[in-house]
């Protein structure tokens, strides 16, 4: 359990390797997921020798108010007591954060308060900004923020209008369309949330000034974050990220059926630089 500044507790995944960890990744889930969404690469990087840390995000999976958005600034709060919690408990292990999806933006915007780590991993991190969107999107969103901020989504609902894929793994999504902790329906006002949260990642380049490594990986079939958004917060970053883009891959690009490479490219960028911090 990950207890905060302010005496919330949220639920706590870890995927912990054999002997004494080489480094430690916080890793940070997205929209209506939860911890579990690292149980792939965190086995995978269990057996390098990386400890992976996830937690539920308030709001979701067993994190207390499930379904409530808890705020923008709340959140980059909790990643910063998380990464003060796991600093405390491990002195001298080197420590990274990885946001997938929501959790990338959530990662990406703590970078602006000089986030205390030794690299972070952006993994098809959330920066579909109001800008990038269609103007009848931004509407549709303000009105049922605004007049009917209690309204319920059913998030299946789009696939009658339009088909998404996030991932090829559809075993993976099957289990994920069973798990009782994972959100079907949202809030208007969640929504209303993470599009701030979104507007705050894609102009987040511009606002960072010194940052630890960065490595940004997406995958060119996403089908989430369109590929305006991501190209131009890689741009606005520039040489201060190392870009991997997966041409099979997916949003889910953690969980698709080619996930090997990205997990084993991130096992060795994080070591990599665990290498070179080491005493």
């Amino acid at each position: 359990m990950l207890l905060l500044r302010d005496g919330l507790v949220l639920p706590v995944r870890r995927w912990t390797p054999e002997g004494a960890p080489k480094a430690i990744i916080i890793a940070l889930h997205g929209m209506s997921d939860y911890a579990n969404a690292f149980a792939m690469p965190g086995a995978q990087w269990a057996g390098r020798g990386i400890l992976t840390i996830a937690y539920d995000q308030r709001g979701f999976g067993r994190a207390p108010n499930p379904g409530l958005w808890a705020g923008e600034e709340t959140m980059r709060g909790d990643l910063r007591d998380a990464v003060a919690a796991v600093k405390t408990a491990y002195p001298d292990v080197p420590v990274f954060v990885l946001g997938e999806s929501m959790g990338g933006a959530v990662a990406l915007t703590t970078l602006e308060q000089k986030l205390d780590v030794k690299g972070a991993v952006l993994v098809a991190p959330a920066v579909w900004s109001r800008a990038d969107m269609p103007f009848y999107y931004r509407v549709a969103l303000f009105l049922a923020a605004r007049l009917l901020p209690g309204l319920v989504l059913n998030n299946s609902a789009a696939s009658r209008v339009v088909t998404i894929t996030p991932s090829d793994n559809i075993e993976m999504l099957r289990a994920m369309a069973r798990d009782p902790l994972v959100q079907r329906r949202t809030r208007s006002d969640v929504l209303f949330g993470l599009t701030n949260l979104m507007d705050e990642a894609r102009s987040a380049p511009a606002r960072l000034a010194e940052t630890p490594p960065l490595l940004f990986a997406y995958g060119a079939k996403d089908q989430i974050i369109p590929p305006r958004p991501t190209e131009a917060v890689i741009a606005g970053l520039g040489s201060r990220a190392t870009v991997k883009q997966y041409a099979a891959g997916y949003h889910m690009l953690l969980r698709d059926l080619g996930r090997a490479a990205p997990i084993e490219d991130i096992a060795a960028w994080v070591l990599g630089i665990a290498a070179k911090a080491a005493p």
